[in-house]
């Protein structure tokens, strides 16, 4: 059964007019929220009561609002995505929070993602270590029957996990280090385990690590806040993985031989 508490809160909120303006905390008043709101749609009723007041909205990124995008990247009090489990900002629910309630909210906080505007950070260099490698490039035309390629079920199951990687940047913002490690190594070890992703496994890894590291991310020191963090509850056994993976090209691979894509991002 729906509350119908209503909701009186403090939103301390990050305002940044562009990348190259100073930042800083404002605080807002929002009155009569409802418990059954998400948190984008009560920063909706914040931005309409700031239009109302002839003042410029707060610029944060959204997407699907369904948990699946990975585009609604906020620090909610100090915690990537605020404070419940496996959960992304646009599913969390106001009724987490209490009346009178003082809320933190600002961007990712990293080098690799600089902050465009207010809530917005730019985190294409997520993108640019899916483009150095994480994609099979291969061919292939119609998609083969089902039972053509045996893959047994662990494999299956492990690669999935690491597949549901949804590129929000949770793990990056959790870390210390604002390392990259997790999702990294999610997209290595997803192709990793299947077929599809042999013929240039090696280079690979060589080439997502070379592009992690200059992006500027950290290194991994296993303090797993990254996994606490992710939205889609992926395990840092994928790190390990990663790393097994990088070694193994270094030895094997011309690319990892001749010493070019070596890193130190990698835990």
């Amino acid at each position: 059964m729906a509350s119908h508490k209503q909701l009186n809160l403090t939103l301390r909120v990050w305002r940044q007019a562009s990348a190259t303006a100073k930042g800083e905390f404002r605080d807002y008043k929002v009155y009569g929220i409802s418990p059954d709101m998400s948190f984008l749609e009560m920063l909706d009723v914040l931005n309409e009561q700031l239009l109302a007041d002839g003042e410029e909205p707060v610029a944060f990124d959204h997407d699907c609002r369904e948990g699946i995008c990975g585009t609604c990247s906020l620090m909610i009090n100090g915690q990537a995505h605020g404070p419940d489990r496996q959960t992304t900002t646009c599913q969390l629910y106001m009724r987490r929070f209490e009346d009178g309630d003082t809320i933190t909210i600002e961007p990712w906080r990293a080098k690799a993602f600089p902050v465009l505007r207010d809530l917005v950070t730019d985190r294409s260099a997520l993108d640019n270590i899916i483009a150095a490698g994480g994609y099979v490039s291969v061919r292939t035309g119609q998609a083969p029957e089902g039972n053509s390629q045996l893959i047994p079920r662990q494999d299956q199951e492990s690669a999935l996990d690491a597949a549901v990687c949804i590129g929000c940047g949770a793990c990056v913002a959790a870390c210390k280090n604002a390392s990259a490690m997790l999702f990294t190594s999610a997209k290595v070890s997803h192709l990793a385990q299947l077929p599809q992703g042999q013929p240039e496994r090696a280079t690979r890894v060589l080439k997502m690590i070379e592009a992690h590291d200059a992006a500027g991310f950290g290194g991994c020191t296993n303090t797993e806040e990254c996994e606490a963090a992710c939205p889609e509850g992926i395990s840092v056994s994928h790190i390990a993985r990663l790393n097994r993976e990088y070694i193994r090209a270094m030895w094997t691979s011309p690319v990892g031989a001749s010493g070019q894509g070596e890193g130190g991002g990698h835990g």
